[in-house]
């Protein structure tokens, strides 16, 4: 049996989630009206319902609950490098309208905040926040509602680099906490380049106080969400880009410790892994040691789809979304290029179907009305989608 042969197999051993569901979910168009006038056709699941469960935010990022159950989100306010960024806390459910009656900054000045996560230790709740340049700890009481005490800066991270314009500068922080460990997301400085920082392209790990941080794993472009699934530790992926319309895939799949996943040396298309002669000759110039092949990662999306949030459906109340992961593609910067603007569930390795649809309609600017960015499991009946472009969240239920 070959190595690759071998890989495949054990990859497939990996997964838990059904693969057994029909080739399309049936799908049904509701109009979204936002008080801002914006009217978006989606396209949910037959049987389901859409509300707007809350808007009037900027960029709506990544979701979270709290310990004692109220949800939070990050509003990063805009593409660009800025320090206005904040995170909201969606209260008191009005069941008849579908949305929280109230929406309250829990915190304000944010150096671009992707994500919050609530993690306890030492018999401490903690509630833990990424910006771009650190992650830092603060202790949270059930019922608070605004950010106070004396924080705990647990790690820097570098908050330079070339213009987002150009593909590079990844400046969202990712979270996750497994087994006493929490890791961070650090994407690369550039779209395609060696780094002098270490740190750039990887996954973390460090205790929950942030001592003892080491390198989880290499080669990372940029890793825009991670979570712990049944011990395995998942990411969305980003591929690189101006290297054409379809090369090199976006991924989905398992990070595992001490590996090395291949930027900027190697991109993945169509379940095989190829070199980039440009990278591969810069190092042979400045005389680096390129790591081997990587691992491949079991789904790839088409190029320039943007998988941004996931989450995995256990238990739900829907056999075809049931034990599925849901990653939300929040589409291609090059709107003509009709990628991702959706949200899809992972079938098999490089499938997937939308689950949520119609967020845009056209090649045009004016055809993109809005971006999913994080999906977020609810209850076994529901589940909340954020929109960054209209800073609008979504709630669907069966």
């Amino acid at each position: 049996m070959s190595s690759r042969s071998f890989l495949f197999i054990a990859i497939a051993g990996l997964l838990f989630f059904c693969l057994g569901v029909s080739a399309q979910i049936k799908l049904e168009t509701h109009p979204v009206t936002l008080k801002k006038g914006t009217t978006l056709n989606l396209k949910i699941p037959a049987g389901y319902h859409i509300s707007v469960a809350a808007e009037g935010m900027h960029r709506l990022r990544f979701l979270s609950k709290s310990p004692d159950g109220r949800l939070f989100c990050t509003d990063m306010h805009s593409l660009a490098d800025n320090k206005v960024g904040k995170i909201y806390i969606f209260s008191d459910w009005d069941n008849e309208t579908k949305s929280f009656k109230n929406i309250t900054t829990f915190a304000e000045k944010l150096h671009n905040p992707n994500q919050v996560m609530f993690y306890a230790d030492k018999g401490k709740n903690y509630i833990y926040i990424a910006e771009t340049d650190k992650l830092s700890r603060y202790e949270f009481h059930n019922g608070d509602t605004v950010l106070s005490g004396q924080g705990q800066v647990l790690a820097h991270f570098p908050d330079y680099g070339l213009n987002y314009k150009y593909g590079g500068w990844h400046l969202t922080r990712s979270l996750a906490q497994h087994n006493g460990k929490v890791y961070v997301s650090v994407g690369s400085s550039c779209n395609a380049c060696i780094e002098k920082e270490a740190v750039r392209a990887s996954i973390l790990e460090m205790n929950p106080d942030g001592s003892g941080q080491k390198t989880f794993a290499a080669g990372v472009r940029n890793a825009v969400s991670i979570k712990w699934v049944k011990d395995k530790l998942w990411g969305t992926f980003m591929g690189r880009d101006l290297l054409g319309p379809d090369k090199p895939e976006d991924l989905f799949g398992t990070i595992e410790q001490g590996k090395n996943y291949g930027w900027p040396w190697y991109i993945q298309y169509h379940q095989k892994i190829y070199s980039d002669p440009a990278m591969m000759d810069s190092a042979k110039r400045n005389n680096i040691k390129v790591p081997a092949e990587p691992p491949l990662a079991f789904c790839g999306f088409r190029a320039h789809s943007a998988p941004l949030g996931f989450d995995y459906f256990a238990g739900f109340n829907d056999a075809q979304l049931k034990n599925n992961f849901l990653v939300a593609l929040h589409g291609s910067t090059m709107i003509k290029r009709e990628r991702g603007n959706a949200v899809v569930m992972i079938t098999g390795r490089d499938t997937y179907v939308e689950v949520v649809s119609g967020f845009q309609v056209g090649k045009q600017d004016k055809d993109r009305l809005g971006r999913p960015c994080d999906v977020m499991m609810n209850d076994a009946n529901s589940f909340f989608v954020t929109d960054d472009k209209n800073g609008a969240l979504y709630y669907i239920w069966k």
